[in-house]
């Protein structure tokens, strides 16, 4: 549903982006979140075994990306509104 919005609007995404991580400091530092969630993901993907509690972390860090980037495209769609 937020994916939709995106597009719909017609402000291309990445613009907005652009935008909203030079104007919006919530976007910003989810963004910078975001990105530590993916460079700690791609840490423990180039391990040849993960123990337990790496398993978990992996699971953690998967979903936590998600949500923030179902919030960062949440941002984008009202900032779109707003317009």
């Amino acid at each position: 549903m937020i994916f939709w919005a995106a597009e719909a609007s017609g402000m291309d995404e990445k613009v907005l982006k652009e935008l909203l991580l030079r104007e919006n400091v919530d976007f910003r530092r989810l963004h910078k979140e975001h990105q530590a969630c993916e460079k700690r993901l791609g840490d423990l993907q180039d391990k040849g075994f993960l123990t337990e509690e790496e398993k978990l972390e992996e699971r953690e860090l998967k979903k936590r990306k998600l949500t923030i980037k179902d919030r960062m495209y949440l941002m984008m769609a009202e900032y779109r509104k707003g317009r």
